[in-house]
C-alpha cells in the first residue's frame, strides 16, 4: 500500500477521485450501475436503517457527518460512495452498532480527512488538543468499519511555529469496535485505540489493516488486536539522527489483563535501517499507575526496527522493563536478538494466554 508522503493531499485526491469519476459516469455492467456497488442505492435499500453517502449528490447526503447525524440511534449501516470526504465525524455513544461501509471494497476508493493537530487553535480560543485533533472519533459500542481510509494530512513542515504535532486520524474509544480492510494515514498519533473512561476495558479488533506514521502512531489503552495488518514507518526529513519514532504506545491501565496484540502482522519502513523502535511505553499524567502492555507474535519485523533495543522509555520514571512488553516467534531482520536482555521472550505455555480468542473473550469478530 502507498506510504503517506509530504505530498499526500494530492494522493489522497487522485486515490479517491478517479474511484469517483468511475461512480459518476459508469460503464455499462453490473459492477458500476450505481457508485454503490452491491450494497444497494437510495431506491433500493438493504435496510430501512440504511443510509446512502454520495459526494456528488446521488445518495441521501453528501457527508458523512450528515449521515451520522441523521442515523440517531442504534444499528444502521452508512454506505459511502467513492470518493475524499473532508471532514471530521464524531459518532457518539447513542449511535450503538453503527456499521460503515466503503462501496468499492478497496479502501483507496473512500477517504475520511482532515488536518487538525493537537497545537491547531481553535476558532473559540486555545487548541484542540490530542483527541481534539482527530479526523474521526466513535465512542460508540459495536462499531465496525469496512473497505475505508481514515486519514489526518497536518504536516510539521507547513506548520512550524506549531509544537502540539499530534495529529490522530481515528480515535476509537468503544468496545466491540471492529475494523477490516481499512487504512490509517498520519504522522504523530495516527492511530488512537482507547477507551471512553480509565475503568472500561474496551475492545476492538483490526484485521487486514494498514497503519503508517512516526511517533508513537498506534497508542492508547484499548485491549486491541491487530491480525494481518501492516505497519510502515516513514522517512523524516526534519530529523538528523534516530530514533525517527515509535510504532506503538500502548497506555494500558495497570488493572487490565490484556493490552495490545500484535499477530501475524508486518512492519515496513521507508526510513533507514535501524532508525525506529518498535514500541515505547506511555504513562500518561492521568494514571500514573498505567502498566503498558504490548505482545508482538509470529510477526515479520523489517530492517528499519532496531533490533539491538526495539524498546525505549517515554518517560524515564516509566522505564519500559518494568511494562508488559513481549514477542514470541517473531521473524525478520528486525526481530534478531542480538541482546536478549532487551527482547522479552513468551515461553510456549505464556504464548498460549496470548491469542485473538483469549483477548477478545466472548466476542468473535473474526468468525
Amino acid at each position: 500500500m502507498e506510504p503517506l508522503r509530504t505530498g499526500r493531499r494530492g494522493f489522497l485526491a487522485a486515490s479517491a477521485g478517479a474511484a469517483l469519476a468511475l461512480g459518476l459516469a459508469a460503464p455499462a455492467g453490473a459492477a458500476r450501475r450505481t457508485p454503490f456497488g452491491r450494497f444497494g442505492s437510495p431506491a433500493a435499500r438493504l435496510t430501512a436503517r440504511t443510509l446512502y453517502v454520495h459526494p456528488g449528490g446521488a445518495g441521501d447526503v453528501t457527508s458523512v457527518g450528515a449521515a451520522v447525524a441523521a442515523a440517531a440511534g442504534p444499528g444502521w449501516t452508512l454506505v459511502l460512495a467513492p470518493g475524499v470526504y473532508r471532514e471530521t465525524v464524531a459518532v457518539d455513544t447513542s449511535r450503538t452498532g453503527m456499521t460503515w461501509i466503503g462501496a468499492c471494497e478497496n479502501p483507496r476508493d473512500v477517504v475520511i480527512v482532515y488536518d487538525n493537530a493537537a497545537g491547531t487553535p481553535k476558532p473559540g480560543g486555545g487548541t484542540y488538543g490530542t483527541s481534539g485533533s482527530a479526523t474521526v472519533t466513535t465512542q460508540a459500542d459495536a462499531f465496525t468499519a469496512r473497505w475505508i481510509t481514515f486519514a489526518n494530512d497536518w504536516l510539521r513542515a507547513d506548520h512550524p511555529d506549531i509544537t502540539g504535532t499530534q495529529a490522530v486520524a481515528l480515535k476509537v474509544q468503544g468496545d466491540r469496535s471492529a475494523f477490516h480492510h481499512c487504512r490509517f494515514l498520519g504522522h504523530q498519533d495516527t492511530l488512537y485505540a482507547d477507551t471512553m473512561a480509565l475503568g472500561t476495558f474496551a475492545r476492538q479488533y483490526f484485521a487486514h489493516c494498514y497503519a503508517e506514521g512516526d511517533v508513537d502512531f498506534v497508542f492508547g489503552r484499548a485491549t486491541a488486536v491487530f491480525a494481518h495488518c501492516h505497519f510502515r514507518t516513514l522517512d523524516r526529513t526534519d530529523l538528523a539522527a534516530p530514533p525517527y519514532g515509535f510504532v506503538f504506545a500502548p497506555s494500558t491501565a495497570g488493572a487490565n489483563p490484556r493490552g495490545y496484540l500484535v499477530t501475524r502482522s508486518r512492519v515496513t519502513s521507508e526510513a533507514p535501517d535501524a532508525f525506529y523502535k518498535l514500541a515505547r511505553p506511555w504513562v500518561p499524567s492521568s494514571d500514573t499507575t498505567a502498566r503498558p502492555m504490548l505482545t508482538v507474535r509470529d510477526t515479520w519485523l523489517g530492517p528499519g526496527i532496531d533490533a539491538a533495543a526495539p524498546y525505549a522509555n517515554m518517560r524515564d520514571a516509566s522505564p519500559w522493563q518494568s511494562m508488559r512488553f513481549a514477542e514470541y516467534r517473531d521473524t525478520g531482520p528486525g526481530a534478531v536478538v542480538t541482546v536478549p536482555e532487551n527482547r522479552p521472550q513468551l515461553d510456549p505455555v505464556t504464548a498460549r494466554r496470548h491469542t485473538p480468542e483469549a483477548y477478545l473473550g466472548d466476542w468473535r469478530p473474526y468468525a
